[in-house]
């Protein structure tokens, strides 16, 4: 995802400086990135670090020692224990061993957690185990389906061309992807996500460049973007969703 969210500047041109600013300004003086309430978060420093570093700007010198102040992970959950194996992998920072704790609390009953441990034990130099990718019998979401259309490519195992017909059907009229057949407006995690996951199949969709774009562009506050039409405050997450969106648009 970082490699193609480094092209993102090819569309972003005089915009890449802006953007550069505000993610670097998302962090707190203990060197982590702030969520939406202001407090620094280890899910929120992915986001921000990984944008500055697909603008291929410098993060600031602090994300280290808030790194070093997890240590081995004891007390994190799963997700926040693969964002920490995420960052020390951006800066190449080492630290204690978190794969066992990590494929302790890796529920294989999860799609999420699949894709989240499977790319946590890749940036640890580790190579997971296949494992059955669940199907699920809730509602199908677009983030889950293009998060199990990615692990399936990763693992080696055929993705079933029915998986992404479901997925470029959420393609909205007036640009970006819908969550759920139900979902009232497209969204940038939807986006992100589908587009991620068609291009690794490698499936057409020159033909939604410029809507998407266009949708975009309705997300862009000057210096970041939000997540859908209905949401007015931008945060590091989807603007680095909007980052890695542009890097697949500027190949299509």
């Amino acid at each position: 995802m970082l490699q193609v969210a480094r092209l993102a500047p090819t569309l972003l041109q005089e915009a890449s400086d802006p953007v550069a600013q505000y993610l670097h300004a998302r962090f707190n003086d203990d060197g982590g990135a702030a969520d939406r309430s202001g407090r620094s978060d280890l899910y929120y420093t992915v986001f921000a670090l990984e944008g500055l570093i697909a603008l291929q700007r410098d993060p600031p010198p602090g994300v280290h020692g808030f790194l070093e102040s997890f240590g081995d992970g004891g007390d994190l959950d799963l997700v926040h224990l693969c964002c920490l194996a995420r960052c020390r992998a951006a800066v190449k920072q080492p630290g204690p061993d978190l794969a066992p704790r990590i494929r302790g609390q890796w529920d294989r009953g999860s799609v999420y957690h699949g894709f989240l441990a499977w790319g946590a034990l890749e940036d640890l130099g580790q190579r997971p185990e296949p494992f059955a990718v669940p199907g699920g019998t809730g509602v199908r979401t677009t983030p889950t389906t293009a998060a199990a259309v990615t692990l399936l490519r990763r693992m080696g195992v055929p993705v079933p061309p029915e998986a992404t017909r479901w997925l470029m059907a959420r393609a909205h009229p007036e640009g970006g992807f819908l969550a759920t057949d139900a979902a009232p407006m497209p969204d940038l995690l939807s986006t992100a996500t589908a587009l991620h996951a068609l291009a690794g199949e490698h499936v057409p969709f020159e033909h939604l460049k410029e809507p998407t774009l266009d949708f975009l562009d309705t997300l862009w506050t000057g210096n970041a973007f939000c997540g859908t039409w209905a949401d007015d405050e931008p945060d590091s997450e989807y603007t680095w969703y909007a980052l890695l969106a542009m890097g697949h648009l500027s190949l299509a």
